[in-house]
């Protein structure tokens, strides 16, 4: 996140501190200093700062092009290892109490970029240019799990990132860190190579030389970390130090009238770099984190000095940040030590997902997803996945059995979804899953070993999502197929909107994506976007970041790789799907006319509706006319307003999912909906009503108010027989319209 104005400072402002450099140059230099002739030159990856310049596919608002970002991945990672250069990435894994007000102000900020990119979408039905880039949701939870699968070295923080790359890269004597981030200016650690200059083909970017910055600000290096707490940074906010500045900022422009040109933020760093080394008047006090001859009220000195030691790395003087552990003893009564350890660890090693902050931090956030502030219809993200995060919240805080009996804490949500001003965290209690048993100690799922475990785990993992009978197609279908099959099917039971042409466009796209490479699934076309299909792309990418966090917490019955997006979601082809399936075509043509393709799509959606049925949920059929809107004249999509569905609500999805609180999903349907030949289907969904009611709970969920159903558990999950997908016949027709 760095210090206000730094970084732009440096590069308009002192070009004598930007040197050029060739990687591979640097790399040769630094392993001929060294002793170590076992280990290659080490860059240490800030990558959370790569992100945005990693995704560089064409179709970012759809959801993600995963397989071709992880193409793009390795193609970056054999640029540095062909040249002999170790890369070690870090990302962030928690947002500090002490950045919270920061982490809010940018969520706002990218709200607002939101909203922007949404009505560009209605109004045009096209994708808005780079200036309106926004990440891919659930990209940074997903690409350290990318990282890994390609042989990378990837830490997850339990610190501040930049002080953990920081400390990483000083500790293990590193060629340097590539990041975008000024702090590592102020830091004593390795040398600051800047992400944003980097050309790959030539492996050559800038080095950003903090002695040649002092010399030329008239400081010294020792004084750097207090200039950046007075300029602001994310410890120490712009305008608790706004006084310090403005009376810098009078002083500097009376000793320096002819010299007002330039940027106003130039002349305050320049303002206070020349404060800050008039502070050190006696050589006795060159030692001190803040001068005495800085007047400053005893809270506020406190608080600067806090700023100031975040930026000394252990070995250097004052006060360092411990390595304990950062949770309270009321944890300690849910979990054992042996599984605060083992989040720790799966943390940092970034194998797992949310249980290190639900059981060690007791708080969970996510960031902005692409969802429209102003669509009436569908529910935002937050509340599609509430009732899943009870149920892991439940399986990892369960109390131990000491006959004592403790209610689970609440655990505090920072979620971004319209609606919510963040002002405070929500406190969402765990709800416990429905099993024909007493819910298993944690300790067991993680640790224990026999048949009857792994049935266990598996249970556990489908009853977070109300699944509980996909437990018998383990084995019988692909991982990846059977974890998008559970989330489509959860979807479907939470979000009242969700249509049959949907749940085809989810189930179709996981089916065909397996026999797709990343060259064809750049080569579909799209003739507009539609704003509904962009939202329920995102939704599902976050569902899976949900997964990973139910499996993690059910001892992982299905490998982690599974549950990845490259492997059951691509967005160009959802969106095409979508397309395809709200303009009444055929299954066949939907499934790219392959019979193995269709005869698996159909297995999954009999699946899918049985276990809509067997909970009253009656799945509707909504094709959306704007789908099939093209205009000959100008190639079509460039006058579209595209609509959020058939069905207009009165209100918003607030007002909706409040009056439904208390009210069955749907109540006295009068009749079925028949599709009346739609793509040759004839009646959807099941005629029979179901005895018992899923209304809506105080937190939005459906609530199981059915007996749980009954599962043996010595049971085996894994069945003969699996699905197979047999090779085309024939190439598909190509999936746009």
């Amino acid at each position: 996140m760095g210090v206000k104005g730094l970084q732009q400072f440096v590069d308009r402002c002192c070009p004598e501190a930007c040197v050029a450099v060739d990687l591979r140059d640097m790399a040769r230099q630094h392993a001929a200093r060294t002793t170590d002739h076992t280990t290659s030159p080490t860059l240490v990856v800030d990558g959370m700062a790569c992100l945005r310049h990693w995704y560089s596919c064409k179709d970012w608002v759809c959801g993600g092009q995963w397989r071709e970002y992880i193409e793009a991945l390795k193609s970056w990672v054999e640029s540095f290892t062909s040249a002999g250069i170790r890369l070690v990435f870090f990302f962030d894994g928690v947002i500090e109490e002490k950045k919270r007000r920061e982490w809010v102000k940018r969520r706002h900020r990218v709200n607002g970029e939101m909203c922007k990119l949404f009505r560009h979408i209605k109004t045009s039905g096209q994708q808005p240019g780079r200036d309106l880039f926004i990440l891919p949701s659930g990209l940074a939870t997903f690409t350290p799990f990318a990282l890994r699968s390609l042989g990378q070295e990837v830490f997850c923080t339990v610190q501040e990132a930049d002080f953990e790359i920081a400390r990483y890269a000083r500790h293990h004597g590193s060629m340097g860190i590539l990041g975008q981030d000024s702090d590592f200016i102020i830091y004593d650690s390795a040398p600051y190579l800047s992400m944003a200059k980097l050309q790959i083909d030539s492996l050559t970017t800038v080095l950003y030389d903090r002695q040649r910055l002092c010399r030329s600000i008239g400081m010294s290096v020792n004084q750097l970390p207090l200039l950046a707490c007075l300029l602001g940074n994310d410890v120490v906010s712009e305008e608790r130090m706004q006084h310090i500045r403005n009376n810098a900022m009078a002083t500097y422009r009376k000793m320096h009238p002819a010299s007002l040109s330039g940027s106003q933020q130039g002349q305050m760093l320049l303002a206070v770099s020349q404060f800050v080394s008039s502070l050190w008047g006696q050589e006795e006090e060159e030692t001190r984190l803040i001068p005495q001859s800085l007047n400053l009220s005893d809270p506020d000195r406190e608080f600067l000095e806090r700023g100031v030691c975040s930026y000394l790395l252990p070995g250097q003087e004052a006060l360092q940040l411990g390595d304990s552990f950062p949770f309270g003893s009321a944890f300690e009564k849910y979990v054992s030590l042996e599984i605060l350890k083992a989040c720790r660890e799966k943390h940092i090693a970034a194998e797992g997902f949310m249980v290190y902050s639900v059981v060690c931090e007791g708080v969970v956030e996510c960031s902005n997803t692409v969802e429209d502030d102003e669509d009436n219809e569908l529910l935002p993200q937050a509340l599609v996945y509430k009732s899943c995060r009870q149920h892991i919240y439940s399986l990892l805080l369960q109390p131990r059995h000491d006959g004592s009996v403790v209610e689970p804490p609440a655990i505090r949500e920072w979620f971004v979804y319209p609606g919510n001003p963040l002002n405070k965290p929500e406190l969402v209690h765990p709800v416990a899953v429905s099993l024909p048993c007493d819910q298993p100690s944690l300790d067991l799922l993680w640790f224990s070993t026999g048949p009857e475990v792994s049935a266990l785990r598996l249970a556990c993992f489908f009853s977070v999502f109300d699944c509980q009978e996909f437990s018998e197609l383990y084995g019988a279908i692909d991982d990846s197929l059977l974890a998008a099959l559970c989330l489509v099917t959860y979807i479907a039971l939470q979000v009242p909107a969700l249509s049959l042409e949907d749940v085809d466009a989810y189930l179709s796209q996981a089916v065909c994506l397996r026999l797709k490479s990343p060259q064809e699934l750049q080569q579909i076309k799209l003739p507009f976007l539609s704003s509904r299909a962009v939202q329920l792309g995102s939704l599902y990418v976050r569902g899976l970041s949900h997964l990973l966090g139910a499996n993690s917490a059910s001892g992982c019955p299905l490998p982690s790789a599974a549950l990845l997006p490259w492997h059951s979601f691509d967005g160009r082809l959802f969106h095409s799907k979508y397309l395809l399936a709200h303009s009444s075509t055929e299954d066949t043509v939907l499934l790219d006319s392959d019979s193995a393709c269709l005869s698996l799509f159909l297995h999954l959606r009999d699946k899918l509706t049985e276990a809509c049925r067997r909970r009253s949920r009656v799945l509707q059929s909504r094709p959306n006319p704007q789908t099939r809107y093209r205009d000959r004249h100008t190639g079509g999509g460039e006058s579209l307003r595209e609509a959020t569905g058939c069905h207009q609500s009165r209100g918003g999805w607030q007002e909706r999912w409040e009056a439904r609180q208390d009210q069955r999903e749907y109540e006295n349907q009068e009749h079925m909906w028949e599709r009346g030949g739609h793509r040759g289907r004839g009646m959807r969904g099941d005629q029979h009503s179901h005895p018992h009611s899923y209304p809506y709970g105080n937190d939005g969920g459906l609530q199981n108010m059915s007996p749980p159903h009954k599962q043996s558990r010595g049971r085996s999950y894994r069945s003969k027989g699996r699905y197979r997908l047999a090779p085309r016949w024939s190439q598909p027709p190509a999936p746009g319209i």
